[in-house]
């Protein structure tokens, strides 16, 4: 039978188990006033916690491989950055089947099990750092089972997005995305206080400290969450979303922006160590660059809103070279203080650039509609609505694609620093690839040919 969620949401009998919504009508403004509007907001709430601690388990490896040496494991260069890379792939890989997962399974059900399953690398990673002949391909295998959290960005936002109406869904997926980027600040700052705690270094402690959570998260979206019937996956949309061009540009600028802040994000602590052993002390500090990134997301959205998202992306762009080439000087003159200053201020701009560019998806395809509808007299609603769902996909799209950014930016490093012994190769592609970026937005979302209409499909909108 169906559980009774609200008294004031309607249900039907569905013959399924669980917390399931048969009646769901958020764009009713009476509903959402009545009982909308709380049930999403706990959804929301409990939605938060479990990504947030799926990025935690995310990143976890990026503070691990720091301390290996301590405790008596001795990785080369690229071994290392190996443990860095191969979570990153894995997690981004899970994005699609994950955003998929929400209808088949429902929200509540598949938040459930994607929490459990972060026990997991926990688990394996308790055993690994307590074990001295623990063999490399375990740390392997366990850093590729910390993927897991990668994937719950896309089941978290996918399910959110059903229970908001279109006016709320920027300020609820915008809150929910940044939460959980802040899972990596929270890794990088709590876990060496934790490990360090008595006499020398516990690595153990960096999984048990997160097993009371991930149980906690698990029971909280298992008591507390919903499913909606309605929810039902829009294969129609995917297609035509893979077929558009702009899909795979935004796709591209989102391996920019997200793909160098999730990429960062890991090889932060690594960088500091490598790049400058003296100052190793201040592995402690770099949760400060996540942080950063995370809370200036929705200022990236907030700026695109009341100027142009593709003016916005642009400026981040040309700042990421900069701040790129401003790293290879720090590195080339020996300037700690440089160093951690220049990809302090790369963080700000892979915030500002995530907002930036998730922004413009929905004016773009809007754009594109409405070009088509007056050219065809197809009825605009209608025509706007599907934008809408095609919109939806290209998030999806572009957030697994995006996440692959990660897995390049530290195969670069790992190259770099095996290879030449220095980060400079490294830099100077990023800054070859930022430049590409920037290029890429101005060619299609900012000439002066596009508003005189030389590119109808845009002509209608401020990108």
């Amino acid at each position: 039978m169906t559980t009774v969620i609200e008294p004031a949401v309607e249900q039907r009998v569905t013959g399924r188990k669980g917390r399931w919504i048969d009646h769901w009508e958020p764009e009713d403004p009476e509903f959402w006033r009545r009982t909308g509007r709380r049930v999403a907001n706990r959804n929301l709430a409990f939605s938060i916690l479990a990504e947030n601690i799926g990025f935690s388990v995310w990143v976890l490896m990026s503070i691990v491989v720091v301390n290996l040496g301590a405790v008596g494991f001795d990785f080369g260069v690229s071994q290392t950055f190996w443990l860095l890379i191969v979570p990153n792939l894995v997690g981004a890989a899970l994005r699609l089947p994950y955003t998929f997962a929400i209808p088949r399974f429902g929200g509540r059900a598949f938040t459930t099990v994607s929490a459990c399953l972060l026990m997991i690398p926990c688990l394996m990673l308790a055993y690994a750092v307590t074990n001295p002949a623990t063999p490399y391909w375990f740390f392997l295998l366990t850093a590729a089972a910390m993927g897991f959290g990668g994937g719950n960005f896309s089941s978290s936002m996918a399910n959110i997005s059903f229970f908001f109406p279109e006016r709320k869904k920027g300020i609820a997926l915008g809150l929910n995305a940044a939460a959980g980027n802040l899972g990596v600040a929270v890794t990088q700052l709590v876990v060496p206080l934790v490990i360090t705690m008595g006499t020398g270094i516990n690595l153990a402690y960096a999984a048990l400290m997160w097993m009371p959570l991930i149980v906690l998260a698990a029971a909280c979206a298992w008591l507390f969450m919903d499913s909606i019937s309605s929810a039902r996956p829009d294969g129609v949309s995917y297609r035509n979303a893979m077929k558009n061009k702009h899909t795979w540009v935004v796709s591209i600028l989102y391996i920019g922006t997200f793909g160098s802040f999730i990429g960062f994000s890991f090889a932060f602590p690594t960088l500091i160590g490598l790049a400058f052993d003296e100052f190793t002390s201040f592995v402690g500090l770099a949760f400060l660059g996540a942080l950063i990134g995370a809370v200036t997301r929705p200022l990236g959205g907030w700026l695109a809103d009341r100027t142009s998202g593709a003016a916005v992306t642009v400026a981040v762009f040309a700042g990421l070279g900069a701040g790129s080439l401003s790293v290879l000087l720090s590195v080339a003159v020996d300037s700690f203080a440089l160093f951690f200053g220049s990809f302090i201020v790369l963080f700000v701009l892979t915030g500002l650039g995530n907002g930036s560019t998730y922004r413009m998806i929905p004016l773009i395809f809007s754009a594109q509609t409405r070009a088509r509808a007056a050219g065809t007299g197809e009825n605009l609603d209608v025509a706007l609505r599907a934008a809408k769902r095609q919109g939806g996909a290209v998030v999806g799209v572009a957030g697994a694609v995006g996440a692959f950014g990660g897995v390049l930016v530290n195969l670069s490093f790992s190259y770099s620093l095996d290879k030449a012994g220095t980060l400079t190769p490294a830099l100077l592609v990023l800054v070859g690839f930022y430049t590409v970026c920037l290029a890429t937005t101005w060619w299609f979302y900012l000439r002066t040919r596009v508003a005189a209409g030389r590119y109808p499909s845009l002509a209608y909108a401020r990108v």
